[in-house]
């Protein structure tokens, strides 16, 4: 599970780092922290994942890599790449978590393959994976007001006024990131896209 974001706290509270949101939201409830491996370019916590929840243990434990790419978005997908190759996961089982300008703040699409939509995580995962055929949670974040610019508007500082709804909806997210892993994409989609 890639979330995808751009590193540093100048880009921590922003709309376009909804993905670095999930993925730390997964790793609380793994009790896990992130780690840097040597060579990766991402921070990382290996898991797994039962019905239980993350950090789960037992017969039916799912393994899975958290992964926040160290590069900027528009480079995303050569830590992505060089993760997949390094724990043997193939294009097929990765789940991209990205915010979404299409759908209203709220709103949850899960699922695999599609475009990029302009959206450059994507378009660099597509780049260095060779292909777009992965799953996709899309964190529903709305279009800007009036004529302000789409960068300008994912880049800005998420307003203090909506912080506590967007915890809401991260916890959403990172529970249908769960659902997918554990029952499939038509389950989770049927409990989760809005």
């Amino acid at each position: 599970m890639v979330g995808l974001g751009n590193p540093g706290p100048t880009y921590a509270s922003t709309r376009h780092n909804v993905g670095f949101m999930v993925a730390d939201e997964l790793a609380a409830r793994a009790r896990t922290p992130f780690t840097s491996p040597r060579g990766l370019r991402g921070d990382v916590v290996e898991t797994r994942v039962t019905a239980s929840g993350f950090g789960g243990v037992g017969a039916d434990a799912v393994r899975v890599v958290l992964l926040k790419p160290r590069t900027f978005m528009n480079e995303s997908g050569a830590a992505v790449a060089k993760a997949c190759a390094f724990y043997r996961i193939t294009p097929a089982h990765v789940v991209a978590v990205h915010d979404e300008l299409d759908l209203e703040f709220g709103q949850l699409r899960l699922k695999v393959g599609g475009g990029d939509n302009g959206h450059n995580g994507l378009k660099s995962m597509r780049a260095h994976l060779g292909t777009g055929e992965f799953f996709r949670a899309r964190f529903g974040i709305g279009r800007p007001p009036g004529r302000q610019p789409a960068a300008d508007y994912v880049l800005a500082p998420i307003p203090v006024k909506l912080r506590e709804d967007y915890a809401v909806e991260t916890s959403r997210v990172a529970d249908a990131v769960e659902a997918l892993l554990l029952e499939g994409l038509v389950a989770a989609q049927n409990r989760f896209n809005s």
